[in-house]
């Protein structure tokens, strides 16, 4: 089940419509009190969201989805007039997995879909990881150090199963945005820096695992 969060009723029905006839179950809400009420019921494969809503804005929702064990691991693409690379940032940021800038082309919009759906998936089916006190476990979305929990977006959990899942080996920054993020972003994107200093930040001690390769790109260990 996809959810779709959308207060423009032309855009809301287009989407659901064509994502309907495209194979997926679709649900949309106008208003954010609507679609929490339905989260509280049943959590979705991944949501469409709208950052300019009534009631209160999609970064907030976002924000409170990350903050929540039973929502965090929600893959979320953003569907905005915003197209500025200050507010992908901040949607990457608040822990946005894609951005789509509208208008945008329905085609396009479900190959991202089902791209995101796979890595997630993907990301679900790896083995458990252990280097010094880190340990990953991608099937129960859990990351430790010491035995004490580490709360993380789901980008940057996966970003962190894609580093530590071949230790040592450097992974370039094109491959990152690639593997992680699925679409090419534009050459001075910061995306991936904001991302390994959050990453680093959140897991202490062991963000130094975190390697930066000069010019290429960045690895765990070896």
């Amino acid at each position: 089940m996809i959810y779709l969060l959308e207060d423009d009723a032309t855009i809301r029905n287009f989407v659901e419509y064509a994502l309907n006839n495209a194979g997926f179950k679709t649900k949309s809400f106008a208003k954010p009190s609507l679609f929490w009420a339905a989260l509280s019921e049943y959590v979705p494969e991944l949501l469409l969201l709208d950052v300019m809503l009534p009631e209160e804005d999609g970064f907030k929702i976002l924000g409170k989805l990350r903050n929540q064990s039973e929502t965090k691991a929600i893959p979320v693409i953003l569907l905005t007039a915003k197209s500025s690379e200050y507010d992908k940032v901040i949607g990457f940021d608040y822990g946005a997995d894609d951005y789509v800038t509208k208008p945008f082309s329905m085609l396009e919009l479900i190959a991202r879909i089902k791209a995101l759906l796979r890595r997630s998936s993907s990301v679900r089916d790896l083995n458990e990881y252990s280097i010094g006190s880190l340990y990953v476990n991608p099937s129960k979305h859990i990351v430790t150090i010491d035995g004490t929990d580490v709360e993380l977006t789901f980008k940057e959990f996966e970003l962190l199963c894609l580093l530590i899942s071949d230790i040592g080996r450097v992974f370039t920054r094109e491959e990152i945005l690639r593997k992680v993020w699925g679409f090419e972003f534009e050459k001075e994107n910061r995306t991936i820096d904001v991302h390994i200093r959050t990453l680093r930040t959140k897991l202490g001690n062991c963000g130094k695992l975190i390697e930066t390769v000069r010019g290429i790109g960045y690895k765990i260990g070896g």
